[in-house]
């Protein structure tokens, strides 16, 4: 198993509620492709680089989780096309 990382950029325009139902999505994405979620942080709004879809604010997650190679290329095509989703990344951390 190999740990990683996945950073989402959502959407400061929607409610809580919509929020933490678009980060139990990615996480319910995690276990079904055999993930195991470790850890979810929450960063809060920030302040973006630039704008995103006439945005210049959104809300930052980083979801930490365990799984097999060829979990994020699956993870990764679901979170894609989410709604309110701005941008996500996922990468592999070294292991210490």
């Amino acid at each position: 198993m190999n740990k990683y990382e996945l950073t989402v950029v959502v959407s400061a325009k929607i409610e809580d509620d919509e929020r933490a139902a678009v980060v139990d999505k990615c996480k319910a994405y995690v276990e079904r492709f055999g993930g195991k979620v470790t850890n979810v942080e929450e960063a809060g709004k920030k302040r973006l680089a630039y704008e995103i879809q006439k945005m210049k604010e959104a809300f930052y997650y980083f979801v930490q989780f365990e799984s097999e190679a060829d979990a994020p290329a699956e993870i990764e095509s679901r979170v894609r096309i989410m709604d309110n989703v701005l941008r996500f990344l996922i990468v592999r951390t070294d292991e210490e």
